[in-house]
């Protein structure tokens, strides 16, 4: 019995390392298996689409802070059918000029609406999201809208240590989190 109760401490130690996967910085979009299970682990949708077939579109936005966007598709009996991390450079890719507000937001979900920008002489609006680039740097995305229009005019990504004084700010563990 002495040889089980020094184990026990570590028991419960390997335990709660294992729920701390499960927390939204690592979470296992397989661990998710229905639109109840993502609101538990993720919190309430920011937006939600109906589709044709009778499933959904749903947004988990990890922001502003947070460098991932959780785009989940369902079926009509609720069942994940797939969830991804929609902040990376092949869903930043899909955004091309003349594409809607619309359009934009159910590629990326929404932005932090604290980064958002209207430019007045120039009549464009900036909606901007926070995501680790392919080296594991913290980096901006931004989509430029015409301001009369909506539609996108352009799009930019930048790193960023580079909005610091003299490129100061290297936070690469951040997105090692």
């Amino acid at each position: 019995m002495k040889l089980l109760r020094p184990a026990l401490p570590l028991t419960i130690l390997c335990l709660g390392l294992t729920a701390c996967a499960h927390l939204p910085l690592g979470l296992d979009p397989g661990t998710i298996r229905s639109v109840a299970d993502a609101q538990r682990i993720l919190g309430a949708p920011a937006l939600r689409w109906s589709k044709p077939d009778g499933g959904e579109q749903l947004v988990f936005p990890q922001g502003p802070m947070g460098y991932r966007t959780w785009m989940m598709h369902t079926g009509a009996d609720g069942r994940v059918l797939s969830m991804e991390n929609v902040m990376s450079p092949a869903h930043f890719a899909r955004i091309q000029p003349g594409m809607s507000q619309d359009a934009v937001l159910r590629i990326l979900g929404p932005s932090y609406t604290g980064w958002t920008i209207y430019y007045k002489a120039r009549d464009e609006l900036v909606w901007e999201w926070r995501y680790c680039d392919v080296w594991s740097e913290p980096a901006r995305f931004n989509v430029l809208f015409d301001g009369s229009s909506g539609k996108v005019r352009s799009t930019m990504a930048q790193v960023e240590r580079l909005s610091q004084p003299w490129g100061r700010g290297d936070r690469r563990e951040w997105c090692g989190r």
